[in-house]
């Protein structure tokens, strides 16, 4: 079953309209809540007022219920962290802070009833540059050192545009005074969160995520709400419900990338790297959110290596505050920052050299032969053939034939630390949740699996690759296969899905447990063969004798340990349920190249993307289409970071609050791909030898993307561009020069 495009077997629930998302839910005699949020970026709060008739509770009532600030998941040494609280107390620092909760009988009720909040705020000057924290990769003295050496260097000023999930699905819950249901990629983490802020133990409350419409990244972290609307309901004794609306999420959603970037690379005269130096200001909103600082900070600066020898690397991450909604993990989180700087210096040096931009990468690609291969940033890759990818991906895109003016084309490589992430490097750098992945391989006694894993399945096809794995291992036909995930009842510990971690680390987990069933299986098939242990074979769903034509089934060895009349009772407990837990040595190194071709329309500044080749090594592939499918869309999110997306504030309002200002990409502007898996380097350190792809396409996209823009506009002598580069400012460019 490896390797092989299975339909997606979750794919007929949703078309037949049978998916259940938070919107569908509800519960009896439950309470609609809206929220009041403020309409200043910086605020003191002085008073809080609502008519009688309105059932209000405000920041003051949580804390005379002591309920706790909320807390990051992963806070660096020395890191500055204002208080949060789920309903403000004494000053909102966004727009959209949530500062009072109104519940009525209906949806519109409370709408209504929260326009009749009074809030008296007193404004206060925007926050300017304060810092949260600093952080350094690398050996600042090599650096400095090669710099005063080296005849040749190249400098940039980058900006990484801040973006929005826009996922399809609104954020919302529901939550009785025991449960949470909500939309999170991560309910373990959630779980945790909550408990900790209203002091109960982990065990007095459940979270729920079932189906979501889109994750993204930001739909695994910690929000107000999920505190609000548990700590409600347990108030108030009846159920309470919450949906946000479009203009809601875009003003109280965490928020994406956002990092002002200086960059300067040290070349000899041949265009070999010899040093590489990053001053990065990455702006982290308000608050930290649950891995706000950890994306700029530990993630970003270990991947500023990317598939290059350079022998010197220096990274200084500063951290700073701003009166604008937080910024966390969206598709890539911190991979596609790191991959932009390498490739927009590349293609600059490059130019400024005189070297063709292909060749000039293939000087300076890590050889297969240096593997495992440790940057000077500090992670060691374990494998990769990066110029095998590289070729491929040339030959695949037609890169050296000639184009007519107007037409670029834009190469990116990239590395991906996925698999997030081993527990114990994660905590030496200040995380204070695990990252492990727990999964539970239950055998019914007919033979049939469940599959009971810490992760959350929305849009990966879960239910499939992980159903593939179980088959590939135990024998056991696709549909006598169930997996269950999202649900902290079923699966009591876990951490969730997010960093391309699933297949690699749940994966991994799922196949452990799997190792632990034939173990006890062959122990089971050697008692009731009357053959030693050591001679028992398992292979094709059936456990043999070694040499021998004698064998017992699967379904015949679950029979026998939940009917045990002819079992080794003194020696083995009955059933055949196994527990594992997997938490990985090392990330996963992904890797890959991107190739994208434009026309630009020297008028009207309008590009039109014609093609688009990718080459990706994402370890073993379980199932090739589904692989695909992640690949393609996150290629659409590349894209439309880099030709239109950007969350614009001016003196902390946000100016695009609504699709009409928010350019997400359509379907028009998307091109067909081209996209080939390459295996011949599987991860070394886990049981499926598997690499992440949930996020391959939008960390490499946005580079070769504007690659390829530079490139077309090149002989109108632009040189340089922005991203998102949206028609009115490539226009611009091409005016000014």
């Amino acid at each position: 079953m490896i390797g092989k495009s299975v339909l997606r077997v979750e794919d007929q629930r949703f078309l037949t309209g049978s998916g259940r998302f938070i919107e569908d839910l509800s519960v009896p005699g439950e309470l609609h809540c809206a929220i009041v949020r403020s309409p200043h970026p910086h605020a003191r709060i002085r008073g809080v007022r609502a008519p009688a008739d309105v059932l209000m509770l405000t920041g003051a009532d949580m804390a005379r219920d002591d309920v706790g600030p909320m807390r990051c998941g992963w806070a660096l040494p020395g890191m500055v962290e204002p208080p949060r609280y789920a309903l403000a107390r004494d000053t909102v620092r966004h727009v959209g802070e949530p500062v009072a909760a109104v519940l009525a009988e209906s949806r519109a009720a409370a709408e209504d009833a929260a326009e009749l909040v009074e809030v008296d705020y007193e404004p206060l000057p925007l926050l300017e540059n304060e810092r949260c924290f600093t952080w350094t990769r690398g050996d600042r003295a090599a650096v400095e050192a090669a710099f005063a050496r080296a005849p040749r260097r190249v400098e940039l000023e980058l900006v990484n545009n801040r973006l929005c999930g826009a996922a399809i699905e609104t954020r919302g819950a529901i939550a009785t005074g025991d449960t949470l249901y909500c939309g999170t990629q991560a309910p373990h983490h959630i779980r945790r969160y909550v408990c900790q802020e209203l002091g109960i133990a982990e065990g007095e409350l459940r979270v729920v995520s079932r189906d979501m419409g889109g994750g993204f990244g930001y739909k695994g972290k910690h929000y107000p709400e999920e505190t609000l609307l548990v700590w409600a309901a347990r108030k108030l004794r009846r159920p309470v419900k919450w949906i946000a609306r479009r203009t809601e999420s875009f003003l109280s959603d965490t928020q994406g990338r956002d990092h002002v970037t200086r960059a300067e690379l040290a070349l000899d005269h041949d265009g070999h790297f010899l040093a590489l130096r990053v001053h990065t200001r990455a702006d982290l909103g308000a608050y930290v959110s649950s891995f706000g600082a950890a994306i700029p900070g530990p993630i970003y600066s270990a991947l500023l290596a990317g598939v290059y020898k350079t022998p010197a690397v220096f990274v200084e991450v500063t951290g700073v505050f701003s009166n604008t909604v937080p910024t966390d993990a969206y598709r890539g989180a911190g991979r596609p920052e790191a991959c932009y700087v390498l490739e927009r210096l590349a293609d600059q040096a490059a130019r400024e050299l005189g070297i063709d931009r292909a060749e000039i990468r293939r000087r300076n690609l890590i050889p297969v032969s240096a593997m495992p291969y440790k940057t000077p940033v500090g992670p060691t890759y374990d494998c990769g053939d990066f110029p095998r990818v590289f070729e491929r991906a040339l030959e695949i895109s037609g890169y050296a034939k000639e184009r007519p003016p107007g037409r670029g084309i834009g190469i990116a490589c990239y590395v991906e630390s996925s698999g997030v992430a081993p527990s114990r490097l994660a905590g030496a750098m200040g995380a204070r949740v695990g990252f492990y992945e727990s999964a539970q391989l239950r055998v019914a006694p007919d033979g049939g699996v469940s599959a009971y894993l810490g992760t959350h399945n929305h849009g990966q096809g879960h239910a499939t690759t992980y159903a593939q794995i179980i088959a590939a291992q135990l024998g056991v036909p696709l549909e006598r296969i169930r997996i269950v995930e999202g649900d902290t009842a079923a699966v009591p510990v876990g951490t969730g899905t997010f960093g391309s971690r699933s297949i690699a680390v749940g994966g991994s987990a799922l196949h452990v447990a799997g190792a632990k069933i034939i173990a006890k299986g062959r122990r089971i098939a050697a008692h009731v063969l009357e053959a030693a242990e050591r001679d028992i074979e398992f292979r094709e769903g059936a456990f043999a004798v070694a040499g021998t034509d004698r064998k017992v089934t699967f379904e015949s060895v679950a029979r026998a340990a939940y009917v045990p009349h002819n079992y080794p009772l003194g020696e083995l407990e009955p059933g055949l349920d196994e527990n594992a837990f997997y938490d990985p040595p090392n990330f996963a190194f992904s890797n890959g190249v991107h190739v994208c071709e434009v026309e630009v329309d020297r008028d009207t500044g309008a590009v039109q993307i014609l093609g688009y080749w990718a080459v990706d090594d994402i370890g073993t592939v379980i199932n090739p289409m589904v692989v695909h499918g992640q690949l393609h869309g996150a290629v659409v999110q590349g894209l439309g970071q880099a030709l239109g997306e950007r969350t614009a504030y001016e003196d902390g309002q946000l100016l695009s609050a609504s699709f009409m200002d928010y350019a997400l990409p359509r379907a028009t502007e998307v091109p067909f791909f081209v996209s080939e898996l390459d295996e011949s380097q599987p991860c070394t350190h886990n049981p499926l030898g598997a690499k992440g792809c949930g996020e391959s396409g939008a960390i490499a996209a946005p580079a070769a993307v504007m690659g390829a823009i530079l490139d077309a506009l090149a002989p109108y002598g632009v040189s340089d561009l922005q991203m998102p580069a949206t028609p009115q400012q490539i226009w611009r460019a091409i005016m000014r020069a």
